[in-house]
């Protein structure tokens, strides 16, 4: 069942997934509130809805014009579904101008409040918050209702099963509740009943899932993120306050989108296109030249960013791994084709040279050990091995010797990409290189690698001392979770293995 839902998920980037999420939500409000279920005017929430949905697409699409990078219309219609989903359902027309002023704003804050292209407020809750401040209108965050809670753990659980970060969630969740009980026992009230209030008849789960772990205003590095969300569960807590101004979710996420933006990479780049190159049957190399030189970790990625016509459900924004070295002047990808690839991967194919594709959100905890004497084995699939060629290219052109075994899986020959850069680490640094063949049938005579999938066996006779080693895992989903059962198997702790799995990038 759980690989079933797994595979359902790899097809679906994130965003779609919050999309679909977001949708059913207020599907499920209409109904229950056409039944009397909800205290609200059902017509009111299709106005709602209608009215932040047209707004923020508008506000949108003027404002790429005005600032001429692309309009992200998936991006829009989320933050509008959201506001729709913490503002209450108007009961008179005046109730249409907070609805427009909080649309625009959150909109404006995408453009206006960006630095070096990176907006730092996520877009819905900063709306809301400057509403408060301004005009004293705020948000109800109705989608916190009881009736609700169902649904939302329902569609919140697969969500951070998308996007792994239970971590995050975790840590927010235990800071907010502890936060909580504090506050109840220090006001004489009984912490059971606060729990229960805060669980079952506030917005936590809905603001933690949905706001708290929106990617583009999120940390990158583990250590920050988890920092991140013990800050925000913090200051979530209403009983905290600053004279007469109260905590309230949107002002905790103001507040923390502020700490995640100083210790985040500010880079969000505008890069040409100098050439692709045809590495395998269905792979390409895409090398991009940035407008200027981008500090990075190797095995780290980006969101990419491709405006095009008629995006499919995949939308238009991907996060690839950087191929590249830090070392090198461009930004090199690895992409793999095939016959169903999305409209995003057409359009990126199609790209000529000169032509733009925006890079931003740089990230990821998939980079080398900073003992360099710590031994790894990587163990790559297919175009999982781009973050591998980063590491790998790094160590070659700073002269860094590590002890390093690489495993590189691919189903013939014909699909090895970057052998040239392997082969010469193996002379140059002494990096050693396992090639494997899983199309037996389609063996070359003089193939001198390994014939069949790489198992535990082939692990354990090449790298004897292998529970010394950290395991770096990088592939599709499916090969990732079936070699963290084989290291499982071989007695390998789960702090000793890291993964680099995107799913449904396709």
């Amino acid at each position: 069942m759980v690989r079933s839902v797994d595979r359902l998920l790899n097809r679906i980037t994130m965003y779609r997934l919050a999309l679909y999420y977001l949708i059913a939500l207020l599907a499920i409000a209409l109904v229950l509130s056409f039944t009397g279920a909800l205290p609200y005017d059902p017509f009111g929430l299709l106005l709602s809805i209608g009215v932040l949905v047209g707004a923020c697409a508008l506000t949108s699409w003027i404002f790429s014009r005005a600032f001429g990078v692309p309009a992200n219309v998936e991006s829009s219609y989320i933050t509008a579904l959201i506001l729709a989903l913490i503002i209450t359902p108007p009961t008179s027309t005046s109730d249409l101008w907070f609805l427009l002023w909080a649309a625009v704003w959150a909109m404006a804050s995408k453009y206006m409040l960006a630095i070096h292209r990176k907006h730092v407020f996520n877009p819905a809750t900063f709306a809301v918050a400057l509403t408060y401040l301004t005009i004293d209108q705020s948000a109800s965050w109705w989608v916190g209702e009881g009736r609700m809670l169902p649904f939302v753990l329902i569609g919140g659980v697969l969500i951070v099963r998308k996007i792994r970060r239970l971590d995050l969630v975790a840590t927010f969740l235990v800071a907010a509740l502890a936060t909580v009980v504090a506050f109840s026992l220090l006001g004489g009230e009984n912490p059971a009943v606060a729990l229960q209030r805060t669980l079952l008849s506030s917005p936590l789960l809905f603001f933690a899932v949905v706001i708290l772990t929106e990617p583009m205003t999120t940390p990158p590095r583990r250590s920050m993120r988890l920092v991140y969300g013990g800050l925000v569960g913090v200051l979530f807590t209403p009983q905290i306050h600053f004279g007469t101004l109260f905590a309230t979710p949107e002002l905790a996420m103001v507040v923390g989108n502020v700490f995640g933006y100083l210790v985040s990479p500010k880079a969000t780049l505008l890069l040409n296109l100098r050439k692709k190159v045809h590495l395998a049957p269905n792979i390409y190399d895409f090398v991009f030249v940035p407008p200027r030189k981008l500090a990075y970790e190797p095995g780290q990625y980006m969101e990419w960013t491709l405006g095009h016509d008629a995006p499919d459900s995949r939308g238009n924004r991907r996060f690839f791994t950087l191929a590249s070295s830090p070392t090198e002047d461009t930004l090199r990808l690895g992409v793999a084709f095939n016959p169903t690839s999305s409209t995003f991967k057409q359009a990126l194919l199609s790209l000529e040279p000169r032509h733009g594709i925006v890079a931003a959100q740089l990230a990821g905890d998939f980079v080398l050990p900073s003992d360099p004497d710590q031994p790894c084995v990587f163990i790559a699939g297919g175009i999982g091995i781009t973050p591998f060629r980063s590491m790998i290219k790094y160590l070659l052109d700073t002269g860094q010797r590590r002890p390093i075994v690489l495993f590189y899986a691919n189903k013939t020959a014909d699909d090895i990409v970057y052998r040239d850069v392997f082969d010469r680490a193996a002379r140059e640094v002494g990096i050693r290189t396992i090639y494997a063949l899983t199309d037996t049938a389609r063996i070359p005579p003089d193939w001198d690698g390994w014939s069949g999938r790489i198992t535990g066996e082939l692990i354990a006779q090449a790298v004897p001392d292998y529970r010394r080693c950290t395991f770096y895992l990088a592939g599709p989903p499916a090969m990732v979770d079936g070699f963290r059962d084989v290291l499982s198997r071989m007695d390998v702790k789960r702090g000793q293995i890291k993964t680099d799995a995107f799913a449904g990038l396709g």
